[in-house]
């Protein structure tokens, strides 16, 4: 039963036909009522299928040719549509117009020869292999469209379609129409067949029309109204299905839906298309080159794609692609032009930097000065074609450089005015920046160490603070204070020379007792030069200490003038005036000027003993950390250690330390036990190991003394005496080697003295030399060098001489030391001594003169050095007599002096000799006459001579001299 049923049903077919206003232009006015439109759109619902212009005025010819067929109406095809229940029918879709001959303007003959009212409202059609009509290019070029025929030939009519235009036709009055459209609607249902009333051109639809047009429906028994607009593509499929619909009354009504929300779904349905379809065109498109034909064929297989051309059609789909890539060009025109702007302060920077070439010039006067320089063309390319943005040049991504006419830009011209405005403002702060400078040179507010918390105030109200930002201002300021505290270290390491009998009138070696550094602090407090460092008294107190070290261990590499000691200078003196006899001056006596071999030294105690030692040996180093034994530059790394050796923290060991040695402190019984705990943990760990240099390292034991006292006696009698038994077992047994405690009066408040730290490390030269001089595989720091030559054995005197001079200079001095010095070493009367290197002295070096002494001729043995080297051999040689020189205008020079005479036999005759850069100087200078005279009166004092020497730009004068004793032998 519902096989036979489904076999039964096939879909029907019904032939609608379209009516409405038609005839000449008089009839109907200068356009249609959209009969065609609205069967296109039906029949050919693709936009790209879908005409606006149908003209109904033909030729002749084709108007006789197949497709209109010499007949009144157009066989617009055939179409399939599946109504609401589901089922498909077929519809044949005829338009019944009028066409105009082009020649006469009157109706074609034809056939049938009834008129238009009549002629529509037949229900047979016949026209033999009629063709199916496209559009109006088809008319005379039938081969070039397909060709169907309408079926067999005729149809029988089952509807109409009634057409009323609502919109403001020209030339026509929509009263006329509405009277034909009466007379035809009329003639309409004489044949009993369903007929619909079409309003078309809605989307121009005139309201009061459309009323009209609903009202004439009403009037005729409720015919059914369809709102449409062919050109929007409202309502059309609504119109022909609601009129097959009445044709198959079983199929029920449809709804009808009013044009407005019509219109809205349509639009709807249009935008969302659209949505998709462009979202396909970004996924696809990542170009500004791509073209149309390429990507519409990578597309032609998208639903997106597919739906929008079927909506909207392929020129607005192409439309979309086109604005789509012009968006992306100028998207990326756009971020070049953002690179070449971003380059372009760099271009300025480099062809236009300074503010006084370009200040005064217009924009256009600046390229033209950039034009002129050689590095225009690397920053900038001159296009044959503008502007830019049409040119190939986007696109060339390897070619960086800015296209010149972007210069022409009010883009480009802002940056310039940037660029000037970075420039005058750049000059400003640095204006603002000297005189900022200028303000803290001036200002006695900002003094050595002062922090900037505290200074900050005073240039609160300035014109250059608001101008500079805050690390401009500490960058400054830090820079300023480097300078002030450096100039008051060298001004207060000045007064300390200025002061020199308040520290030389002490024994080399001895320890200045709590009263006499008292008074030394008394004296020097006084002084600006003092006071200027009171904000930095750690730093001012580590000055007079190393003062106090230089005083009492002098040497080259502690002078304060290093590495312009006087010594140093005596010595390539002397290589220069005898180079065969000093060929090594440079290259074995300074070698730690260039290279300082390392000591790396563990420091093992408890309860801060190891780390108050660290400090105590650092304050005997010099400025870069170097220590001088027995006349050679050592750099000395320390490690102190006061807790469990096992944690990392403590280890011995580390990737960038390697010990040579070790020295053990302990003040108790409790610190010894960590000692002898603490180094046998460390032997265990290496136990095993194929490094095992920490089994081996040397090791020292000290017991030191009350701390700031530095003797045995202060520890207590009885427990003296058995700490120090206690420690020798406990050496024996780590088989490490015993220091004796530091002996009463020696090291001013220290722990240790000078003499153990060298007992330290001269056990290690030695330790290393009879390992092996030292070659233990992966050592961070360097093998430990042999003892220097003659550091133990201090220079002898030339047996040949008769007479034995000291000269004595002072470190500093401005005064030319060369031009001093050449006339003792002219080459007819002098000749080299046995040369002095690193000895005891700590520098200096001698020469021999053949002189006629009293009508004798003697050899006389002339030593130069520093005061400070001085000081070191006053008691162990054999002097005859002194040459002291200083500087007439330099204080510190002759106080110097003063404290060295303290210190000589008054039996030793003495020359003084003050020394100026210019006659003028000594003549005019007050300070030089005054030290002159100091000098002068000095000299008579002590029974010795004075004389004055210039050593300066003009060459070495002699100058005057006084005498009250003769520099010869006693």
């Amino acid at each position: 039963m519902m096989m036979a049923k489904k076999q039964d049903v096939r879909a029907p077919t019904y032939n609608l036909v379209v009516v409405g206003l038609s005839g000449t232009e008089k009839e109907k006015g200068q356009c249609g009522v959209g009969k065609s439109c609205l069967c296109n759109r039906f029949v050919r619902p693709s936009a790209d299928d879908f005409y606006l212009d149908h003209t109904s005025v033909l030729s002749t010819s084709d108007f006789g040719g197949r497709v209109v067929n010499n007949d009144h109406f157009l066989f617009w095809g055939e179409v399939g549509r599946a109504l609401e229940e589901g089922l498909e029918c077929r519809l044949h879709v005829v338009e019944q117009t009028e066409f105009i001959d082009d020649q006469t303007f009157q109706p074609h003959r034809s056939t049938a020869l009834q008129p238009y009212i009549k002629r529509a409202a037949s229900t047979k059609l016949a026209s033999a292999e009629k063709l199916m009509y496209f559009c109006t290019d088809q008319l005379g070029l039938e081969q070039d469209f397909e060709q169907k025929q309408m079926p067999e030939g005729k149809l029988q009519v089952d509807g109409f379609l009634l057409c009323v235009d609502v919109s403001r036709g020209m030339n026509r009055s929509f009263d006329d129409q509405m009277k034909f459209v009466t007379n035809l609607y009329t003639q309409l249902g004489k044949t009993k067949k369903p007929v619909v009333l079409a309003l078309t051109k809605c989307d121009e639809g005139v309201e009061r029309y459309i009323k009209d047009s609903h009202t004439f429906a009403l009037a005729k028994k409720n015919v059914q109204v369809v709102e449409t607009s062919a050109r929007s593509n409202v309502n059309v499929e609504l119109a022909f299905l609601t009129l097959a619909q009445l044709i198959d009354k079983s199929r029920g009504k449809s709804k009808i839906i009013p044009y407005f929300e019509a219109l809205k779904q349509q639009s709807q349905q249009i935008a969302s298309a659209k949505d998709r379809y462009e979202w396909l065109i970004s996924r696809i498109v990542k170009s500004h080159n791509e073209t149309w034909p390429n990507i519409s064929r990578r597309m032609n297989t998208s639903s997106e794609y597919k739906e929008y051309v079927f909506l909207e059609g392929t020129a607005k789909a192409k439309k979309l692609f086109q604005q789509h890539v012009y968006r992306l060009k100028q998207e990326h025109i756009e971020r070049r032009r953002k690179t070449y702007l971003s380059v372009l302060p760099q271009a300025l920077g480099s062809l236009a930097p300074h503010l006084d070439e370009i200040d005064h010039l217009s924009w256009s006067g600046v390229q033209k000065v950039m034009e002129a320089k050689r590095d225009f063309s690397h920053w900038f390319v001159v296009l044959e074609d503008t502007p830019w943005e049409d040119t190939a040049h986007i696109d060339n991504m390897e070619d960086e450089r800015i296209p010149s006419d972007l210069l022409e830009t009010p883009a480009a011209e802002f940056v310039f005015e940037a660029h000037l405005e970075h420039l005058r403002n750049e000059r400003r702060r640095a204006e603002m920046r000297q005189e900022f400078k200028a303000k803290l040179n001036s200002s006695p507010f900002v003094t050595a160490g002062r922090p900037w918390e505290e200074a900050r105030s005073f240039i609160m109200n300035e014109d250059f603070y608001h101008w500079l930002e805050e690390p401009e201002y500490l960058d400054i300021y830090n820079r300023h204070q480097k300078e002030i505290i450096d100039r008051a270290k060298e001004d207060f390491q000045e007064l300390l020379l200025e002061y020199s009998e308040l520290f030389y009138e002490l024994e080399v070696d001895a320890k200045p007792s709590k009263e006499k550094m008292g008074a030394i602090q008394e004296v020097l407090g006084e002084e600006q030069r003092f006071k200027a460092l009171q904000k930095l008294q750690a730093e001012r107190d580590a000055l007079v200490l190393k003062h106090i070290h230089f005083v009492y261990h002098p040497t080259k590499e502690t002078c304060p003038s290093s590495p312009h000691c006087v010594d140093s200078k005596i010595e390539q003196l002397l290589a220069s005036h005898f180079p065969t006899r000093y060929p090594s001056f440079d290259s074995k006596c300074h070698a730690g000027d260039v290279r300082a071999d390392r000591f790396n030294l563990v420091i093992l105690g408890k309860d801060g003993l190891a780390r108050e030692l660290a400090n105590e040996i650092r304050a005997l180093c010099t400025n870069d950390d170097r220590y001088v034994l027995d006349g050679k530059m050592y750099e000395l790394a320390l490690r102190p250690i006061e807790g469990n050796v096992r944690l990392p923290v403590n280890s011995f060991h580390t990737p960038t330390f390697a010990p040579h040695g070790c020295l053990c402190l302990y003040n108790s019984k409790e610190s010894l036990s960590y000692v002898a705990e603490s180094v046998e943990k460390v032997r265990e760990s290496t136990l095993g190991r194929r490094d095992a240099r920490l089994a081996q390292l040397p090791t020292s034991l000290l017991l030191v003394t009350k701390r700031g006292v530095g003797s045995v006696g202060d520890i207590g009698g009885e427990t003296a005496l058995s700490l120090i038994a206690q420690g020798q077992q406990v050496a024996g047994k780590l088989q490490c080697s015993f220091l004796d405690p530091a002996s009463p009066g020696i090291g001013y408040g220290r722990n240790v003295n000078e003499k153990q730290i060298n007992q330290v490390l001269r056990g290690l030269l030695d330790s290393r030399r009879s390992a092996g001089h030292g070659g233990h595989g992966n050592n961070s720091s360097p093998p430990l060098p042999p003892l220097p030559p003659g550091a133990r054995d201090p220079p002898q005197h030339s047996p040949e001489a008769d007479l034995r001079i000291v000269m004595c200079l002072m470190c500093g001095d401005s005064y030319d030391v060369d031009q001093l010095l050449s006339p003792f070493l002219l080459p007819q009367h002098c000749r080299p001594a046995a040369v002095s290197c690193g000895g005891g002295g700590g520098g200096g070096a001698s020469v021999l003169l053949e002189l006629s002494v009293g009508g004798q001729r003697q050899c006389v043995e002339l030593s130069l050095l520093s005061y400070h080297s001085s000081f070191s051999l006053r008691k162990s040689r054999l002097v005859h007599g002194y040459i002291a020189v200083y500087s007439a205008r330099r204080r510190a020079s002759l106080e110097t002096l003063c404290a060295f005479l303290c210190e000589v036999q008054d039996i030793i005759p003495v020359q003084l000799l003050a020394v100026g850069e210019t006659q003028a100087e000594l003549a005019e200078c007050d300070a030089a006459r005054e030290q002159l005279a100091q000098g002068e009166e000095l000299a008579h004092e002590i029974e010795g001579r004075f004389g004055t020497a210039v050593c300066g730009p003009g060459g070495a004068v002699g100058g005057g001299c006084t005498a009250s004793s003769s520099c010869s032998p006693s």
